[in-house]
């Protein structure tokens, strides 16, 4: 299982690139240190492949367009395929750490368009009125997969027959996953267009945020009306389109500081914000400290 505390995205994309990731076997193990991503949080991404996790310390939140869940210690979930997401640690009185199992449904289906792909894994992966399926203890049935779920974790890569173990566990944590989220299945849900035309749009700032972004030119990217964007920004991330991208630049700020040498000028103007006068003043209140602070509190961590 390897430790990380960064994420990385597809170029010209906000969809997280997985180091490590095989075609032969398309899953990875990772043990997330939340306090050590800089903010302390993963910034609003997606990814094809289902994320299955569990809180072994400390508490996270998870925001998506549907809402906010809050995870403590001994709890977990999924986030289904391609939903747009964002995590924070919470705890301030211990580590947050979070395992996860992140991987392509093909593992467990086999063969694109098999019986098990139609009949147990395309009913819950399809349906845009699952965001996550949490789990808390508390509740028999999800204390049930919790204790899968946990023991999981403790397979190892070296002993004999590994991937065959790992796929037969998570198989059955998925079929109890299934069962468990039959209600939700039954829930009529008309396709919600608004998640696409968010990626589109958050893309197209990924790719431009360096430049002046009028909101006329988002919207284009989304084939919408300025009206609309404004709407669809609200319903998916409660935030406008001049929030997020002042977020963004800032968040794109935070990691040249933190992993380079330039200077401050140079930053202020790489990531959009203008005068070092102005890109002070929005770092201070977005950080509550200033560039230089920031850069000597997170070169000099323990990462």
């Amino acid at each position: 299982m390897k430790n990380i505390h960064s994420i990385e995205f597809y170029t010209g994309s906000k969809e997280e690139l997985l180091p490590g990731f095989e075609k032969d076997f398309p899953y990875i193990a990772s043990r997330a240190e939340l306090d050590k991503y800089i903010g302390h949080y993963v910034p609003w991404h997606w990814h094809k492949t289902v994320e299955l996790f569990y809180m072994e310390s400390g508490s996270i939140e998870y925001d998506t367009p549907g809402g906010k869940l809050l995870f403590p210690a001994g709890s977990g979930g999924i986030v289904n395929s391609n939903v747009l997401h964002m995590t924070k640690a919470i705890s301030q009185k211990e580590k947050n750490i979070q395992l996860l199992h992140i991987f392509d449904v093909s593992l467990l289906a086999g063969e694109q368009g098999s019986r098990i792909e139609q009949k147990y894994i395309a009913p819950i992966i399809t349906a845009p009125q699952i965001e996550v399926i949490p789990l808390f203890p508390g509740n028999a049935e999800e204390e049930r997969i919790l204790k899968l779920l946990a023991a999981s974790f403790r397979l190892s890569s070296d002993e004999f027959g590994y991937e065959i173990k790992l796929r037969e566990t998570l198989t059955e944590i998925w079929l109890m996953l299934f069962e468990l989220s039959r209600p939700m299945r039954e829930k009529k849900w008309e396709h919600n267009k608004s998640n696409d035309k968010i990626k589109l749009m958050m893309i197209y700032i990924h790719e431009h945020y360096r430049e002046k972004i009028s909101i006329p030119e988002l919207a284009a990217a989304a084939y919408l009306s300025e009206r609309e964007s404004y709407r669809v920004f609200h319903d998916c991330l409660h935030m406008t389109p001049v929030e997020y991208i002042k977020a963004y630049r800032l968040q794109a700020a935070c990691q040249m500081l933190a992993k380079g040498q330039e200077a401050v000028t140079v930053i202020s103007h790489e990531c959009g914000l203008g005068s070092s006068s102005y890109f002070g003043k929005v770092f201070r209140e977005y950080t509550h400290c200033s560039p230089t602070e920031y850069r000597r509190k997170w070169q000099n961590s323990d990462r």
